[in-house]
């Protein structure tokens, strides 16, 4: 198949149907943005379907597009992503991009989820408590970044230890140790997210290897930020690139491969 029927075809597993009414103002931009997205991203790389609109709802919640959302709540839906995991993805944005942003995004879902018959809200996925949250936390941030982690809370300014133990218990302690979502998918999320933000090199660079620690090869991660590209644009999308090569060079991933491929 050549590119337009393959985008013909995945919209239509993906959506029910080949265009949208609201299209069909603008034929011609929607044949060049739907061939793109779904006769080139979407045949990059090894990700599976449900992962790669996990990666499009947390996108489009980043950059506050949230009518977008509906569409992709059933698509995902589609690919056999489970309500918890939608919803797992969209909290997982919160520490990043605020709370704000996010509950926009979760009021759009929430109607979806309406409209497709899904009862809320769905089942809680906690597995911390209050007295346990920093410690638990803390423990998947070194599982994920190892000793540096403990470094950084020692060398943080007395006035600014507060963020440190926030980031641990909050972000890690709050919403990575949730069920739902595992930690590979956590992670992959998280790299793609900071990606969609924009001017945040190091968060991106520490990502890339919280990514590499938690079995998401560089493959993977160049297929996750090619996906992000339709979504945030070439600047955003090349200085993550920069990022992940800085961090892996490809020099470096070409003799580790010709090792192992020696042995």
């Amino acid at each position: 198949m050549n590119r337009a029927e393959k985008s013909r075809e995945l919209f239509n597993q993906l959506f029910g149907k080949e265009t949208f009414a609201e299209n069909e103002a603008d034929p011609d931009f929607y044949e060049i943005m739907n061939r793109f997205i779904y006769g080139d991203i979407f045949h990059h790389g090894s990700l599976s379907n449900d992962i790669r609109e996990l990666i499009t709802l947390v996108v489009l919640t980043v950059n506050h597009t949230v009518p977008q959302l509906k569409e992709h709540v059933s698509a995902a839906i589609k690919t056999g992503v489970t309500p918890a995991k939608i919803k797992e993805a969209v909290y997982h944005c919160a520490p990043y991009i605020g709370f704000p942003k996010t509950l926009d995004a979760l009021e759009e879902i929430n109607k979806a989820f309406k409209s497709l018959g899904i009862d809320l809200p769905v089942q809680s996925q906690v597995q911390t408590e209050e007295t346990d949250r920093f410690d638990k936390g803390l423990d998947v941030q070194v599982k994920i970044f190892g000793d540096v982690i403990a470094q950084m809370h020692k060398s943080a300014p007395a006035n600014q230890r507060h963020i440190q133990e926030y980031l641990s218990a909050f972000c890690f302690g709050d919403f990575y140790t949730r069920s739902g979502l595992d930690l590979k998918t956590r992670e992959l999320l998280t790299l793609c997210i900071v990606t969609a933000l924009g001017g945040a090199d190091s968060q991106v660079k520490s990502h890339v290897q919280g990514n590499i620690h938690t079995g998401n090869d560089k493959e993977t991660l160049i297929a996750a930020i090619t996906h992000c590209l339709p979504y945030i644009g070439f600047p955003r999308t090349l200085n993550a690139l920069a990022c992940l090569n800085e961090v892996i060079p490809e020099k470096q991933r070409k003799e580790g491969n010709d090792d192992e491929n020696s042995r």
